[in-house]
């Protein structure tokens, strides 16, 4: 099964969503918002990405973070609680499907890895 983790109002979401119901792909999501995210969850997309990479350093949640917090971000046990505490700072979306993960929306490496 497809999960797709991300927030529902996001404009690179609402790509998301288009693209998957236009290519047919079932999914189901999940909204940090709603559901929030847990530590497991968190530590198995570390081994698959970086935290640099799961951060969104560019979006709103982390240029409101204190300095304390983006210099514990660094480390990744703190980070992956302040991840927990700020689900809005992970980059969307989020894709795991079987052994591929996806990390963004770029409609090319979607296309490669899911059809």
């Amino acid at each position: 099964m497809t999960t797709v983790y991300g927030i529902k109002n996001c404009d690179t979401m609402k790509k998301t969503f288009n693209w998957l119901e236009k290519n047919d792909v079932e999914y189901t999501f999940h909204d940090y918002k709603k559901a929030g995210i847990d530590s497991k969850t968190i530590y198995g997309w570390l081994e698959k990405f970086t935290l640099d990479q799961i951060i969104n350093k560019k979006g709103t949640t982390w240029k409101n973070l204190s300095e304390k917090d983006k210099k514990n971000a660094q480390e990744t046990n703190l980070a992956v609680q302040l991840i927990i505490d700020n689900p809005s700072m992970i980059k969307r979306p989020l894709l795991h499907s079987g052994k591929v993960y996806l990390l963004g929306f770029n409609e090319k490496d979607w296309e490669n890895e899911l059809k």
